[in-house]
């Protein structure tokens, strides 16, 4: 049985219980260990890691990232305030509940975006074919790279793993296996800093007692046609022919089929196209005010400006979505002349489409978005038409490389404080 040390990556017996050459335990073994290639790499408890990172005063404590009103979501708890109950996702009340000891840190996307693009390069060192799915996760196709690097992928991603917690000081997790399927559910066994191998010839039997719900593409309304129908876990459309689940369920049925049996032929799509990129808020209080709406679409402009320069992609199409106090939806877009990626030009253009709909109504959600996206190459080439513009374009160039030079917190504009 081949492993490995995920420490010093010296061979391993297969009855080892810790590394002959350093000592280390995280040993690494499974039959199908050389032959897998596909891999999901998981940044853990990504906001929250960068934050300790950045505070080492934080290392031993409970963090939380997100905002601290009454109707704020919790963006990222860490593996502390997670024993407790914390979890991302989880309204920020609650969480504080659960967790009443925990640093909540206020989110700076600008700067989890810089980390997120530093993660994306070392990914491309070890193989072309990456799909980013988020700022803090991506499926990696190593197939062929043995010869690349003198080694196994599985002994590629250890090292890699290891050179992310040095030069950028944040842990990840890896999922090793034969499909993304299987390397997504693998990725969150060993969580944090974990490396977990799911082989073809185990899924089956490894899927049969979870419910059907960790399918990916499951959602809720499947789920519940699922249930009413009796299947609770993956093990019962195991038991089925495809014939019998496409009778009942149609394309559905068969695609079921092959993905209750661990089969997923979808690729690692490097060229996965993105078609937006947005950010939105929740106020704790119904807001009507023009000037206090105004502030707040300036932050969500910096975090979509920030998300597009780490993706190298900008867009032609501003949206404003806003959400109204009795929860109706109303979305307005505009088209620029030329393609972005700039906070500023976001802003402008979505403070446009703004004072159009604050007119004294109360709203208590915001959010603003880019579409029709393009290469960033392509974006803010120059308005001659407007000069101001082309300040305003050159100080935000200026800003981020002092940024990037000494920190996302070194310089920013009156208007975020």
């Amino acid at each position: 049985m081949p492993g490995f040390c995920r420490d010093c990556l010296a061979d391993c017996l297969p009855d080892a219980s810790s590394c002959a050459s350093c000592g280390s335990t995280r040993i690494l073994m499974h039959p199908e260990l050389d032959a897998l290639h596909i891999a999901h790499l998981d940044c853990d408890a990504f906001y929250a890691s960068v934050e300790k990172r950045d505070n080492p005063e934080l290392e031993s404590r409970p963090v939380i990232v997100g905002g601290r009103s009454r109707r704020a979501v919790a963006l990222t708890a860490c593996y502390i305030a997670r024993k407790f109950g914390a979890r991302s996702a989880m309204p920020m009340y609650q969480a504080l509940k659960l967790c009443p000891d925990a640093v909540v840190v206020p989110p700076d996307m600008g700067k989890y975006a810089g980390v997120a693009r530093q993660v994306r390069q070392l990914l491309l060192t070890v193989t072309p074919i990456v799909e980013p799915v988020s700022l803090d996760e991506a499926y990696l196709d190593l197939s062929g790279t043995e010869r690349l690097h003198g080694s196994s992928p599985a002994k590629t991603l250890a090292r890699l793993v290891s050179e992310i917690g040095t030069t950028i000081g944040i842990p990840v997790s890896v999922g090793l296996s034969c499909n993304k399927f299987l390397a997504k559910l693998a990725s969150d066994l060993e969580k944090p800093r974990g490396f977990a191998v799911i082989g073809r010839s185990e899924a089956k039997s490894f899927l049969a007692a979870k419910p059907v719900g960790v399918l990916r593409g499951v959602g809720p309304a499947l789920r519940a046609t699922l249930a009413k129908d009796g299947f609770a876990t993956i093990g019962q459309l195991q038991n089925l022919k495809p014939e019998q689940l496409a009778r009942r369920y149609g394309d559905t049925g068969r695609w079921l089929y092959r993905m209750a049996n661990g089969e997923d032929d979808s690729p690692v799509d490097w060229q996965r196209e993105t078609k937006s990129i947005s950010s939105e808020t929740t106020f704790e209080d119904d807001i009507s005010i023009f000037a206090e709406l105004d502030r707040i679409l300036w932050h969500q402009a910096e975090r979509v400006s920030a998300r597009a320069k780490a993706s190298g992609l900008g867009g032609r199409t501003v949206t404003l979505k806003l959400k109204t106090s009795r929860f109706a939806i109303r979305t307005r877009s505009i088209s620029l002349s030329e393609p972005t990626q700039l906070s500023d030009t976001i802003f402008h253009a979505g403070r446009l489409l703004l004072k159009r709909e604050a007119t004294g109504q109360k709203y208590r959600l915001l959010g603003v978005g880019l579409s029709q996206i393009c290469p960033a190459d392509e974006c803010d080439r120059g308005n001659l038409l407007d000069s101001g513009a082309t300040r305003r374009a050159a100080a935000e160039r200026a800003m981020d490389a002092v940024r990037q030079k000494f920190g996302a917190s070194a310089i920013s504009k009156g208007r975020s404080l």
